[in-house]
């Protein structure tokens, strides 16, 4: 892989962490309250905006495009943060800035980790991609979220949502760097 590939990588995610950590300061983690499908939802809304200004070429309300992917990021590591977090009952709702900026870190590098081993295997396949296929992307994993959510988080073959959630989060990563390119 190369090292403009890396750069490019944390580039996109140093964006959207910086979001991350202000709308912490302005709002501290009241996204905690949230379930994990209403996360699901969340997700789900950004990505269906996307398609929609995608298709319509209108954008009414103004924020980006590009807003909306990083957006699907953080959301997307907000739900896998909560995923592990539902089972210990004793962590508060409102978590110190730090707690939830390094919550955000670990799981970041995670998915980095992901992305490397994944990038390595599959080529750089996704810089020939369209940034419409990254959004039908995430589309299609929040339908299988959703799915499994369903089954009360039960597979049967598959991988469960916290992978899934962490594809979405490339994906929309993938997203940021065609729409910077």
């Amino acid at each position: 892989m190369s090292e403009k590939t890396i750069t490019q990588y944390e580039t996109a995610f140093a964006k959207c962490k910086d979001v991350f950590t202000k709308k912490t300061k302005d709002y501290g983690t009241s996204w905690r309250i949230l379930r994990a499908r209403s996360i699901t939802d969340q997700i789900y809304i950004k990505a269906k905006r996307i398609r929609t200004i995608d298709e319509t070429g209108e954008n009414k309300v103004g924020d980006s495009i590009e807003s909306e992917f990083v957006g699907c990021v953080n959301y997307g590591i907000i739900a896998i943060i909560q995923l592990n977090l539902q089972s210990k009952k004793d962590i508060a709702i409102e978590l110190k800035e730090d707690e939830a900026i390094a919550l955000y870190d670990e799981q970041y590098n995670i998915i980095k980790h992901l992305f490397i081993a994944k990038n390595h295997d599959y080529g750089e396949a996704w810089r020939d991609m369209r940034v419409t296929s990254f959004t039908d992307l995430i589309l299609s994993k929040l339908h299988r979220i959703k799915q499994i959510e369903e089954n009360k988080g039960q597979t049967i073959i598959s991988e469960g949502i916290d992978a899934n959630y962490m594809d979405i989060v490339n994906y929309a990563i993938f997203a940021l760097i065609k729409l910077n390119e």
